[in-house]
């Protein structure tokens, strides 16, 4: 494993962080959870990701338990607030004093942990003042409930606002966590520039895109059984973007560099996002203690330029690049 600094801080990370997203608390059972994150932890992973929406609290619940009796200072633990959770009333949601003064201690409890490493907004919240959620997140931090925090799915110039504020009110934002990949790459021509202006890094998910850069999807085949685009609770509607023949198509054009390498697919894709020195880490998940592994050798791997371009090469005009892309998929108003 290798580490990074997150940001314009001292904090280091591993490059490989695990993330929980669509697995623990629903996916899988418990027990198999806890040996993915026993996995993690044997491979030198040190860097966990969890939101407390993931499974509406489950998710933190899972890795809590999982973490139980590792030294604390070891660790780096990550979440996130925006979403709705509980029962979903009018102030379960968004980024207002409230609901984020709330919401840490119950993340806090759930983690059994004391303080969170990194605490992030989940997504903008339009509808409370900027000012209003900042002094909130500087609270928590003198609270001494988050040493840092981080943003994800901001746009740059949001970015920067929050940033700004941040600063006059003394605490360090300095991360973005996006979705980012071969085939996505909307951060690369605002959110990116602007992170490296501001000393902000990259926590980017997805970077298999959803799986499809495994090359497990087959143009023109139905997808394998049991696979995320079969399953409507693992983010079969996320993947379908990406479910067309002609990206699919493109997606197997790549198999020779990975093959070159002497690497999975998949291992290219996390090692492409890690190519990015704006990247501090990609985040990955498992459904089985197996996967973690795999995963895992993409850390400290290189690609060479000319295998960069035959990259860009082979997927052409299927990806996506347009900034528009953030603004057009968050949220318009605060969830309910």
């Amino acid at each position: 494993m290798e580490f990074r600094y997150l940001g314009n801080s001292g904090l280091k990370i591993s490059e490989i962080t695990y993330g929980n997203w669509l697995t623990h608390g629903s996916q899988v059972e418990n027990d198999v959870a806890t040996q993915c994150v026993r996995a993690a932890l044997d491979a030198g992973i040190s860097t966990f990701d969890t939101a407390d929406v993931y499974a509406n609290t489950k998710a933190e619940t899972v890795l809590g338990e999982a973490l139980k009796g590792e030294r604390r200072e070891s660790l780096e633990i990550f979440t996130k607030v925006y979403w709705p959770t509980g029962p979903a009333g009018k102030n379960d949601s968004g980024l207002s004093r409230k609901h984020i003064l709330e919401s840490i201690n119950g993340s806090l409890t759930r983690l059994q942990t004391d303080y969170v490493d990194l605490y992030q907004a989940h997504r903008f919240d339009t509808e409370t003042p900027l000012e209003e959620t900042m002094q909130a997140f500087a609270d928590v931090v003198r609270q001494g409930k988050a040493l840092y925090i981080g943003v994800s799915e901001w746009t740059a110039d949001q970015l920067r606002a929050g940033h700004a504020l941040a600063q006059d009110l003394g605490v360090q934002l300095i991360s973005s966590q996006p979705q980012y990949s071969m085939l996505w790459r909307v951060i690369e021509d605002e959110v990116v520039p602007a992170s490296k202006e501001l000393g902000v890094s990259q926590i980017v998910w997805s970077p298999i895109a959803q799986g499809v850069l495994s090359g497990k999807y087959q143009p023109g085949q139905a997808p394998p059984e049991g696979s995320r685009a079969t399953d409507e609770k693992g983010g079969a509607d996320m993947i379908k973007r990406f479910m067309d023949d002609d990206v699919l198509t493109r997606v197997q054009a790549i198999k020779p560099v990975a093959d070159e390498l002497d690497i999975t697919m998949a291992q290219l894709a996390i090692a492409w996002v890690l190519q990015n020195d704006n990247v501090a880490a990609a985040l990955v998940g498992a459904s089985r203690p197996e996967q973690v592994g795999e995963n895992v050798k993409a850390a400290g791997v290189k690609i060479p330029a000319e295998l960069m371009a035959k990259i860009d090469d082979a997927l052409g005009d299927v990806v996506v690049r347009d900034p528009a892309k953030t603004t057009e998929t968050a949220p318009k108003k605060r969830p309910s």
